[in-house]
């Protein structure tokens, strides 16, 4: 016999327990660990098909160069002064398979004052061709937020068909991560008080964790992940995946990056500036 001390209130006391008792806790022991054993096979099965269910399929294309998600239906790339003279109605009029050019990101500007030197060719002649245009500036922390978004739109017109505009935002400056979401946002809401519509937010995903997280999920998000075989490594719903920056298309000599929209054709047109 075991005699045990119990005190808790309204009942205190010695009990004794029989070895038959003990025997009693040993089985529920067993069954706590067969239980256990039961939720972790179950857990890693879960896992196992969550990851498969993230997979995506690609397909090699030689035209293009490389690898591309073929559960998605629209594609596009995005281009700056290294692409140099682009012959845009090329890009509209590739078609492998049934895979066209879709839309293009093109660079505007970068800091408080510097233009892309092809922005304004890229800029008519997409336009031009029939391509659905998008435009994005690069984020220097280093400098002034506001007078960054306004040197944006100075340079910037956009039109019903367009794509919303895109702060690119991928280094720190060495500045302090709570100064750099404030300017972050600070940028965000000058364009998107002179756009009236919500900026997208370009970054990759680990930098979109690091730097940024919660605090921009109501915001669009592009994101980077190159040469994954599944969807972008990041908890939250994103808009673009920028997923290889070594495709080739007709009218562009040097390597582009490619891109694919997370929805239909309906919604593609829906998230178009009215």
């Amino acid at each position: 016999m075991i005699a045990v001390y119990i005190c808790c209130p309204g009942i205190s006391g010695v009990f004794f327990m029989s070895p038959r008792k003990r025997r009693k806790k040993s089985n529920y022991n067993n069954y706590y660990l067969a239980a256990s054993i039961a939720f972790l096979v179950l857990l890693v099965i879960f896992l196992l098909r969550w990851n498969e269910s993230r997979r995506v399929k690609f397909v090699k294309y030689e035209k293009f160069g490389i690898e591309i998600p073929a559960d998605y239906q629209i594609h596009g790339i995005d281009v700056s002064r290294y692409q140099k003279n682009i012959a845009w109605d090329l890009v509209k009029d590739m078609n492998v398979e049934k895979i066209k050019i879709g839309f293009a990101f093109i660079k505007a500007t970068e800091g408080e004052n510097l233009v892309d030197p092809n922005f304004k060719q890229n800029w008519k002649n997409a336009e031009k061709s029939g391509v659905t245009r998008g435009v994005y500036h690069f984020f220097n922390p280093a400098k002034d937020a506001v007078k960054q978004a306004r040197f944006f739109a100075k340079q910037v017109k956009l039109k019903p068909g367009d794509l919303p505009p895109v702060l690119d935002i991928e280094t720190t400056g060495n500045i302090p991560t709570g100064l750099l979401k404030a300017k972050a946002k600070g940028w965000l809401k000058v364009v998107e008080a002179v756009y009236g519509v919500r900026p997208i937010i370009y970054t990759n995903a680990d930098f979109y964790k690091k730097y940024l997280g919660g605090e921009f999920d109501e915001y669009p998000l592009w994101v980077a992940h190159y040469y994954e075989k599944r969807v972008p490594r990041i908890n939250r719903s994103w808009i673009f995946w920028q997923h290889n920056d070594r495709g080739n298309v007709d009218g562009i000599k040097s390597k582009v990056d490619f891109n694919v929209f997370n929805g239909d054709s309906l919604a593609f047109r829906e998230f178009l500036i009215k």
